[in-house]
């Protein structure tokens, strides 16, 4: 390999392809000409066999070669610029584009989890035996579905925002009209509407560290300067959230302070008042992030941010995701009407609306008495879970685990105490047939895991730490 493929920074694909361009342009190959095969200059030049494959994808892109199957490369006979159709360079357009794509490991714990049968210790979800199936089926069956079909209001169904002025209001102790409710397409829309539509490329927003934002690539689509807050057992320290704000002119702060993703740690009422102060006095908007607030172990009420507001520095951001069904991709956002009013007309540039159906159903749901004995069952359930997980874990690893046992939501924070590959870790749990999430993809210091206790079964937790065990043995 030419020294000088070493040493620059773009990718070794793209230097093969304009050196066999350049030898193509001084005439070494001809038009017609076939170009080496790739397993013979993969050998030649000491790189992978799909190294080639990218380079010679990257010249028939550019119309400079054509590929035969079964035959192999040749340089294109009206290389000299004769009519020709050329095919899009579709690799370079997938790498250019503005909306980054989600980190590769992410798409591999995606990827697993869809095409193999694995104990699923990293999906942010319910198992099935955790969803209202009968409740949901009982109420698809219902003979009273409204006939309008057309585009829906931008804000989102009045009969749902209506109802979720009511939840909002018995469950969360947010007062919140319809008129300041906008429905969305789960928690993860309302945020990429918040970042396209109030921030600007350039602009400073803190997030809480370790968080499930780091493996968020809208922040740095949209161009974002992030800023961490470290996390404890108590959450963030709003102190250093004023730091910050002299230092960077902090724009927004996301948090998700109840049961957060993923350390399951819940933000300590001090804090939040001295949060909502800190917020009012610099006006620093901040967006709550709350997926998790109505699983406490306890059954007991959390005072949401939102709800300690009394200056309008929060927007709310909630879903149905995580306590009902992900699969209904019904989430919303509370914030003035102004703002509101602003994210909708984005949203309807994106959708023309949210889909009648989803509505309709969640609306029925939570108006239903079947909403309180689900939560009540679903709070009691998380908490066995999240017992049996935290057992096996202490049992199986004694003094080589530390957890932050969480008081609802559904993930548990694990160090693993010892010298051990996050990337071998997780191949070896793999192949044994769990997965999880490495805590580097939150933000965190090398050591730390997480893992959902919501997906999995709960007779599977002990066999999946049983297995987990065996793979943290064979990668330290």
């Amino acid at each position: 390999m030419d020294d000088r493929m070493t040493t620059s920074t773009k990718p070794i694909y793209k230097q093969i392809a304009e050196q066999i361009e350049q030898r193509i342009s001084s005439g070494e190959f001809g038009p017609g000409s076939f170009l080496p095969s790739e397993r013979s200059l993969a050998k030649e030049l000491h790189v992978n066999r799909s190294t080639i494959v990218a380079a010679y994808d990257e010249l028939q892109a550019a119309g400079v070669v054509e590929r035969r199957q079964g035959s192999g490369t040749l340089v294109s006979r009206d290389i000299w610029g004769l009519a020709r159709t050329r095919v899009p360079n579709w690799r370079h357009l997938t790498e250019t584009g503005s909306f980054r794509p989600n980190l590769p490991l992410i798409q591999k714990i995606r990827r697993e989890t869809h095409e193999h049968e694995l104990i699923d210790l990293a999906s942010g979800e319910l198992s099935p035996d955790l969803v209202p199936h009968a409740a949901i089926k009982q109420l698809m069956t219902a003979e009273d579905f409204p006939a309008h079909l057309g585009y829906e209001h931008p804000l989102g169904n009045w009969s749902l925002r209506e109802t979720l002025t009511r939840h909002m209001k018995t469950w969360r102790s947010i007062d919140a009209p319809p008129t300041s409710i906008l429905v969305t397409s789960g928690a993860q829309q309302a945020l990429h509407l918040v970042v396209q539509c109030l921030l600007k490329p350039g602009d400073a927003v803190a997030i809480e560290e370790p968080s499930y934002c780091y493996s968020l690539p809208l922040f740095h689509s949209a161009g974002l300067r992030t800023f961490p807050l470290p996390m404890d057992e108590e959450g963030i320290d709003p102190d250093q959230l004023a730091d910050l704000h002299r230092k960077h002119r902090i724009k927004m702060v996301f948090l998700n302070p109840n049961y957060q993703n993923p350390t399951g740690t819940l933000l300590s009422l001090s804090r939040r008042m001295r949060l909502l102060q800190i917020s009012a006095e610099n006006g620093i908007p901040i967006i709550e992030d709350d997926p998790y607030s109505l699983t406490s172990f306890a059954h007991e009420a959390v005072p949401t941010l939102k709800s300690l507001d009394k200056h309008g520095t929060v927007l709310y951001i909630s879903s149905l995701t995580k306590i009902v069904a992900s699969g209904l991709r019904i989430g919303w956002i509370i914030g003035p009407q102004t703002v509101i009013e602003r994210l909708a007309d984005a949203k309807q540039q994106f959708d023309f609306g949210h889909s009648i159906f989803p509505q309709w159903l969640a609306d029925r749901f939570l108006q239903s008495p079947d909403f309180v004995s689900h939560i009540d069952k679903l709070r009691t359930q998380l908490a066995i879970r999240c017992d049996q997980l935290a057992f096996s874990l202490q049992d199986q690893f004694e003094d080589q685990v530390k957890l932050i046992t969480p008081e609802g939501g559904i993930h548990l924070w694990c160090q693993l105490i010892g010298e051990w590959s996050e990337q071998r870790l997780l191949t070896e749990s793999v192949k044994r047939g769990v997965v999880f999430v490495p805590g580097h993809l939150f933000g965190a210091q090398k050591g730390f895991v997480r893992f959902t206790f919501g997906r999995a079964q709960l007779e599977h937790l002990p066999e999946a730490v049983s297995r987990f065990k065996e793979a943290f043995t064979s990668s330290g």
